[in-house]
């Protein structure tokens, strides 16, 4: 991209100006990087306005138990939809994928909440296609994001985009909660099919806006308006000379893209080990807090709803906080590359405190840093690192590695919990260990991949 497309042209705007408040926002930019942040802010909205629908339907019809190995079938499950979705991205345009994928889900969406009301048990199906729906709209959105900007737009707009994940999913939460006591479970479903397709006419907004700032010379067959979204070229905002890779087409394409490339390999590495270290903690602090409060001398439910309840608020709040005013900053002085590191320095922190000092109170507050990080800063620096990549990468691979990999991670956690509670008696200390060996595996693959990124991003 020219120097003066990435600077919008003119004078930086009062909105540019305000914005700088939290990143380095260039003349003309603005207004993408507020519409994309409302963009996933609705998405994100919709997925938490449905989330406590998912566990109430499963809860109440199918149990705990249940739950719990439907984490295997979302595995399997995803073995079919990411290749599918891969084939899809070949053969269509960024516009029209979004497009039929999104209304494929309020499609979805308006038939459970019709089969739901007329008294038929959704509570499985449903709990799946949440799996579904949660990880692979969300790296849709992520592709689309990383296809609109060049690298170093991205490092600097990022955060802001972010942002609007990070309110959505606190504004949906509580949405959801004043849309169950007055209008019941099932409302909520009609609620997030109109997020999503409030959420698509932003992005076709986004698409039109974009292709006449970046794509105004070109022939319309080389533009991203008729390019299948997954055409093995760069992006054309980065094209500049970078050879195209070759596309990569027919089933299992989009697994093959991953494990043929090391730097993708790397980045799905770093989402399972995140994956699977982060549950390994929730898992601590789930049987340290049940410990407490059977032992408490109260109603144990009401003593644990009391405590997840702050516990989410603050985790909520002070990623939000990170999200606007420390991510950009960590991205712009330290790089990507120090950025991608932050949270797993953090959780070896963490998990060191749990090792050596197993009570509650250092165990709440070691997870709160954990996942406040990783829904703020962790959360955008690991998008950032698609940029540098391919559009076939940024829509086909992602999809496996943000949703597949992701779930391989839970389902490792699983089954250590079932071997470690279950067989080898371990306590939360114990899992707290295992965590530290984790953390370090995880590290060498982020310097790793920091590394790769490095040179990719020099040459994009």
């Amino acid at each position: 991209m020219s120097e003066a497309a990435a600077l919008g042209g003119g004078r930086p705007g009062p909105l540019d100006r305000a914005l700088r408040l939290f990143t380095d926002v260039r003349a003309g930019e603005s207004a993408t990087a507020l519409l994309l942040a409302a963009n996933v802010f609705l998405v994100l909205f919709a997925y938490y306005l449905i989330k406590p629908a998912r566990k109430a339907l499963i809860l109440s019809g199918a149990g705990a138990e249940v739950e719990s190995y439907a984490s295997a079938a979302l595995a399997i499950l995803l073995l079919g939809a990411v290749p599918a979705y891969g084939r899809l991205a070949a053969r269509l345009p960024r516009r029209r994928l979004i497009g039929r994928v999104t209304l494929f889900f309020v499609a979805c969406l308006i038939a459970f909440f019709a089969l739901g009301t007329m008294g038929v048990d959704v509570g499985i199906p449903f709990f799946l296609w949440v799996g579904i729906f949660n990880v692979m709209a969300v790296a849709q959105f992520w592709s689309f994001a990383n296809d609109v900007y060049s690298t170093d737009e991205g490092e600097r707009l990022f955060p802001i985009v972010a942002f609007g994940a990070s309110l959505g999913a606190v504004l949906g939460s509580v949405a959801a909660g004043v849309v169950i006591s007055h209008a019941g479970v099932m409302t909520t479903l009609l609620g997030a099919a109109a997020a999503l397709w409030a959420g698509l006419l932003v992005t076709n907004a986004v698409d039109t806006r974009e292709r006449a700032r970046t794509e105004a010379g070109l022939p319309v067959p080389h533009t991203t308006a008729e390019l299948p979204a997954a055409t093995g070229e760069f992006a054309v905002s980065d094209a500049g000379g970078a050879r195209p890779a070759a596309p990569t087409h027919g089933r299992g394409a989009a697994f093959r893209l991953v494990f043929a490339d090391r730097y993708l390999l790397l980045i799905a590495v770093i989402v399972l080990l995140l994956n699977w270290v982060n549950t390994n903690g929730e898992y601590i602090l789930s049987k340290t807090m049940a410990t407490v409060a059977a032992s408490s001398g109260r109603p144990a439910d009401q003593v644990i709803g009391e405590f997840y309840s702050g516990f989410f608020a603050v985790v909520n709040a002070l990623g939000l906080v990170l999200q606007l005013l420390v991510v950009s900053r960590v991205i712009k002085y330290g790089g990507a590359r120090v950025a991608l590191a932050v949270l797993p320095v953090i959780s070896l922190v963490a998990y060191s405190l749990m090792a050596f000092l197993p009570v509650l109170a250092a165990i709440r507050w070691a997870k709160t840093a954990e996942n406040a990080t990783d829904y703020s800063l962790n959360n955008t620096v690991r998008n950032v690192l698609f940029l540098p990549t391919t559009r076939e990468q940024k829509y086909a691979a992602k999809q496996a590695i943000d949703s597949f990999f992701k779930v391989a991670g839970d389902l490792a956690s699983a089954g250590l919990v079932f071997l470690g509670a279950g067989w080898l008696a371990l306590a939360p200390r114990q899992f707290a260990l295992v965590n530290l060996a984790l953390v370090c595996v995880w590290l060498a693959a982020v310097w790793a991949a920091g590394r790769r990124y490095q040179r990719l991003a020099g040459r994009a």
